[in-house]
């Protein structure tokens, strides 16, 4: 068999009902992008250690399709997943006499540079969305001072928090994807992890303004466009637009998230307390990415 077709099987039969929709479309991408082209005319019984390990090498060495240029160690490690996956799967059910996958070398993988807004930045980007009409760009102060990410944020509902309490529950996320036609859709699903799911404490001064935004709310969404969900990749580029126009420096709007975290620790929030807040699964994943800011 080729390993073309048994992709084919694999990601028909025991990826797609059995994964998250976000985990199919990533594998299918991986595979129609990166492996089919180079392994997928190849027999799977001889995919090799070595073969296989000099694809990961070609991919760190020239695999980014539009630059030429090697991939980085993340995407790389994403690709040998699913090479690892597939061909598991098969030497478990038997189409394959060996499985060489766990003998791939991998690259070594980076933390990614956390960067952050300064505290002027912060308070010239707080003053904006405050004079904003757009009562969408409100999700932009929730994100400093919640640290939730854009897909939590697009995803809350008024339901999800609690006014007596004061708290705000993160349940659900959403991100753009394609529908059974190849249209781009909005998509919800349950948060990638358990630890992602959680209760955040709400400052006083968020809790009075999220009260006095559900009054000019005419949606179920915390964050609406005229009473509609927004897209994620809608929101970034409306953020993009915000720190030109504000003509402060160009970040992703994770960096939201990366200036509360770096925020609560100058303020002397313990580890454990903010990897809760978070959504970390360890406090250490939270000191290892944080740390410049002790």
């Amino acid at each position: 068999m080729e390993y073309k077709d048994w992709l084919s099987v694999w990601l028909e039969n025991y990826v797609k009902p059995t994964t998250k929709k976000r985990t199919y479309e990533r594998y299918s991408q991986i595979v129609k992008q990166h492996i089919l082209k180079e392994l997928g005319g190849e027999q799977i019984n001889e995919l090799t250690a070595l073969k296989l390990q000099k694809f990961v090498t070609d991919l760190m060495r020239r695999g980014n399709l539009r630059t030429g240029k090697g991939l980085a160690p993340n995407t790389v490690n994403g690709i040998i997943n699913v090479l690892q996956n597939s061909l598991k799967s098969a030497f478990l059910l038997g189409e394959t006499s060996e499985y060489a996958g766990n003998r791939i070398k991998r690259p070594r993988s980076r933390e990614k540079q956390v960067t952050c807004f300064a505290l002027q930045e912060q308070k010239k980007l707080e003053s904006a969305i405050l004079a904003d009409k757009r009562h969408k760009m409100f999700g932009v102060v929730l994100c400093l001072y919640l640290g939730l990410r854009v897909g939590e944020l697009l995803a809350l509902k008024w339901d999800d928090i609690d006014f007596a309490k004061g708290t705000l529950t993160v349940s659900r996320t959403c991100y753009d994807g394609r529908d059974e036609n190849g249209k781009i859709c909005r998509i919800e699903d349950a948060p990638k992890t358990v630890s992602s799911r959680r209760v955040i404490p709400l400052p006083r001064q968020i809790l009075k303004l999220l009260k006095k935004h559900k009054k000019r709310c005419n949606s179920e969404y915390i964050i609406s466009q005229r009473g509609n969900p927004i897209y994620v990749r809608s929101y970034q580029m409306s953020f993009d637009l915000m720190l030109k126009k504000l003509k402060i420096e160009h970040r992703g709007f994770h960096s939201l998230r990366h200036t509360f975290a770096t925020r609560a620790l100058e303020c002397g929030m313990d580890v454990r307390t903010l990897a809760e807040i978070l959504g970390h699964k360890n406090p250490t994943i939270t000191l290892n990415r944080y740390s410049h800011s002790m």
